[in-house]
């Protein structure tokens, strides 16, 4: 009984408000108002974050690779003193 008494008073809400009140100023053409302006800012601020962790994980896997090429070019510990050892013996 209490979910038709509360969907009867949110379609009194809805008749009642303004269309003014449902709608942003872009959709009326207002472009220039401060409310247009503030979330043209918002979506730039966003595209900002995501083109800014995309870049970190981007950066971050450029990173290891670089990483993997130098290890790949370096000896390793065992390759190192198996080059010190032929050389120095005389066979």
């Amino acid at each position: 009984m209490n979910h038709p008494f509360r969907l009867l008073v949110l379609l009194f809400v809805f008749a009642g408000a303004p269309r003014v009140a449902l709608a942003c100023p872009v959709c009326f053409g207002n472009n220039d108002s401060p409310m247009a302006i503030a979330t043209n800012m918002g979506i730039f601020a966003m595209l900002v974050i995501v083109a800014g962790v995309l870049g970190g994980f981007a950066s971050f896997f450029i990173y290891l690779m670089r990483r993997a090429k130098l290890a790949a070019h370096e000896p390793g510990p065992a390759e190192a003193g198996r080059h010190q050892e032929s050389e120095g013996t005389a066979q």
